[in-house]
């Protein structure tokens, strides 16, 4: 089972990223619009038990950073669990992680368009989110390294923005223990659906793997850079949560529609809340930035593999990007923004997800000793932790993704048939 996915013949991108840009590029993923909106929601699954489903999301993240780092330094290409699935465990499950990605992630690419488009113009939010997806489809066609650049210096905005909401909560003098005391009544379901729901803004780290064919040294480089980058993002995360609970408390935190920007208002800092919603719309905009990237490289794997077209398969000459995938993701996602409803295609998004992960725990449990595997603990209870999240999500939600990957199974199935005739 040695060896990478890709032919040696076919043309490769460059390796431009070294340990910070790895790092910033996995921040950018998961410090983006989740703190904003993804603790509302929890709090509505799980009440007064929101803090043990982040702790929860947190473990099960950390399996599955931990595998996805060991295989990203063993199989150093580009598309993630896509290539892992095939060298361990074989071409389906390789293919149907590839899928679960592609189409859960083009689901979210949607998402945060909308989501910058919602902030910035709210009575033109398609308009300004497909006028974003053609700028950022722009950037990156010209080079990863600007992507990075860019992504850089969303991240540091972002944390500021946070840090602010956080000194503001705490210092205006309506925080309360009482919020953060977990009821006898949270019940274990309400947990787990919060942790399902907050592990949707935990899961960018992967996109750290998926650019692993342009990353410098990717054996160590990212090994190193997943749990750097999970690590603050699980600090910056438990400040906030903790931070809006004392505020709001967790019935007012499930019902609002902008946690961060209510809790700094209800905190007496009024003057914060339109800078709380700037830095909504940016953080969305650096995930959407980070989303394409890994969308588009798992599109460039699987079209060298030819379970998608494979004039995706082009690397451009000059740039070193996959142009034509960037291209094709980003026309796709520009289709949806003007013309889609997503509520549905979110919850289908966050089930993609875990069928994701748990294919790379999976992978991960089959590494020799010599080859980097992780202590068996950690795969084992990342994979367990996956389906338990994925089963605890909406009912509409998990038979939608049910749906889907169904789908994607008959095309793999057909496409195997014809081949043989």
């Amino acid at each position: 089972m040695a060896g990478t996915s890709a032919d040696p013949g076919l043309p490769r991108l460059e390796r431009r990223l070294g340990l910070a840009d790895a790092v910033v590029i996995g921040l950018g993923s998961m410090i983006g619009a989740g703190v904003f909106s993804a603790l509302a929601p929890a709090a509505a699954a799980a009440g007064s038990g929101l803090l043990p489903g982040l702790g929860l999301a947190a473990v099960v993240a950390y399996c599955n950073a931990t595998s996805s780092a060991r295989l990203a330094a063993r199989y150093p290409d580009s598309g993630g669990t896509y290539v892992y699935g095939r060298m361990r465990l074989g071409p389906f499950w390789g293919y149907l992680a590839g899928w679960s990605f592609v189409v859960g992630k083009l689901a979210s690419c949607a998402a945060m368009a909308l989501t910058v488009g919602a902030y910035v113009w709210p009575g033109h939010q398609r308009e300004v989110a497909a006028a974003t997806v053609v700028a950022l489809t722009a950037l990156n066609y010209t080079g990863v390294r600007k992507a990075a650049w860019l992504t850089r210096t969303i991240v540091a905005v972002v944390l500021l923005v946070l840090a602010a909401v956080v000194v503001a909560s705490v210092a205006g003098g309506q925080a309360r223990a009482a919020g953060l005391d977990i009821s006898l009544d949270t019940g274990v379901r309400g947990v787990l659906q919060a942790a399902g729901l907050l592990f949707f803004a935990f899961a960018g780290y992967a996109r750290i793997a998926t650019l692993g064919e342009e990353v410098r040294d990717p054996v160590r480089t990212i090994p190193r850079a997943i749990p750097v980058a999970l690590g603050i993002t699980l600090v910056v995360y438990a400040a906030v949560a903790v931070s809006v609970l004392a505020v709001l408390g967790p019935r007012r935190l499930g019902e609002t529609t902008a946690p961060l920007a209510e809790a700094v208002g209800v905190a007496g800092v009024p003057a914060l809340v339109p800078v709380v919603q700037a830095g909504a719309a940016i953080a969305a905009l650096g995930s959407l930035l980070a989303l394409i990237l890994g969308v588009s490289r798992t599109t460039l794997a699987m079209a060298r593999d030819r379970y998608l077209p494979p004039v995706l398969a082009a690397v451009h000459p000059r740039f070193k990007v996959p142009h034509r995938a960037e291209l094709a993701v980003g026309a796709v996602v520009a289709v949806l923004v003007l013309a889609g409803d997503l509520r549905g295609a979110i919850g289908f998004s966050s089930v993609g997800v875990l069928v994701y992960y748990a294919i790379a725990n999976a992978s991960a449990w089959t590494l020799p000793p010599g080859e980097g595997r992780p202590p068996r603990a950690v795969p084992v209870l990342g994979l367990a932790g996956c389906v338990a999240l994925a089963f605890s999500l909406p009912p509409d939600a998990v038979l939608s993704g049910g749906a889907v990957l169904a789908a994607g199974a008959i095309l793999y199935g057909t496409r195997r048939l014809l081949s043989r005739r």
